[in-house]
């Protein structure tokens, strides 16, 4: 890529920090995200994610069990789920030496993760949760121990450049917009957009349609993929997260520019970029494929 594909300089590199102090807080925040990323509950820790089915669904070691868990941590049949609607009934059996919320597991009527913080089921160092995407509910299991885990030795990126840090302007919908989302699952997922980011890269103008990220502290999350998708990048895009507009303004800041949870797991579900978010030009900047994956 020439340097006329990287944002004009003179009008959008910020007036930042000194070069050096700036990448010492981009490596900083880049250190961060790796200590996140094999955190013993992070997502290099998944070991399964499994759906479940209206009525009984089998929790155990035993093949075919609905939730299947490692033999040397569960017996082979160790408990039920009961889906019923969209409430999800947990009902162990005798002997099986699971824990519900860090005490002996008894039956009760499960939180998912959309319900805030779920509610945690362990056999042995497994720990196990619901997940609700949409109208499904699931299990996602993790291990610690799990190899992936213990052989990650960090994320290649491209090295930190200033230019790629930049000031969009936030025009934003009369009405937020609802969009359907794809998925990795082959489903939709329903996010809110808020409006649109207008910057310019080689004198050309571009834009992206961030979705907005609710919760405690809000924040605009930007689902893209670029001409390195696949070429040296994670082939279904990367995402990006940005502080609210403050006065119409947003920065962009491609060198934070991170890998899906899909890049480092077959267990994850993420979103994927919408066809508005496909950009054509190579954005050198933020994260590289992982070189495991």
């Amino acid at each position: 890529m020439t340097r006329a594909l990287l944002p004009a300089l003179a009008l959008l590199c910020l007036a930042a920090p000194a070069q050096d102090t700036y990448k010492a807080a981009v490596d900083a925040w880049h250190a961060s995200r790796e200590v996140r990323l094999a955190a013993e509950d992070g997502w290099l820790s998944l070991i399964g994610r499994d759906w479940l089915n209206q009525g009984e669904n089998t929790i155990g070691s035993a093949p075919g069990s609905t939730v299947l868990l490692p033999e040397w941590a569960a017996p082979a049949r160790a408990g039920l789920f009961l889906l019923e609607g969209t409430t999800v009934r947990f009902r162990p059996l005798p002997g099986c030496g699971l824990l519900l919320n860090g005490k002996p597991a008894a039956e009760a009527v499960l939180k998912s993760d959309a319900d805030g913080t779920p509610d945690v089921l362990m056999a042995g160092r497994v720990k196990f949760y619901l997940i609700r995407r949409g109208a499904r509910l699931g299990v996602r299991v993790k291990d610690p121990e799990n190899l992936a885990r213990k052989a990650f030795r960090g994320v290649p990126r491209y090295p930190v450049d200033p230019a790629w840090r930049v000031e969009a302007e936030f025009t934003p919908y009369a009405t937020p917009q609802s969009r359907a989302i794809p998925t990795v699952l082959g489903t939709t997922e329903p996010m809110t957009a808020p409006g649109l980011l207008r910057f310019k890269v080689g004198g050309r103008e571009v834009t992206l349609e961030p979705m907005l990220e609710e919760g405690e502290h809000p924040e605009l999350f930007i689902i893209f993929k670029d001409a390195t998708s696949a070429h040296g990048t994670y082939p279904a895009g990367r995402f990006l997260y940005a502080d609210m507009p403050k006065g119409g303004k947003v920065v962009l800041d491609f060198n934070r520019a991170i890998n899906p949870p899909c890049a480092f797991t077959l267990f994850a579900t993420c979103p994927l970029p919408p066809k508005q978010n496909h950009l054509v030009f190579e954005v050198r900047a933020g994260e590289k494929e992982p070189e495991a994956h």
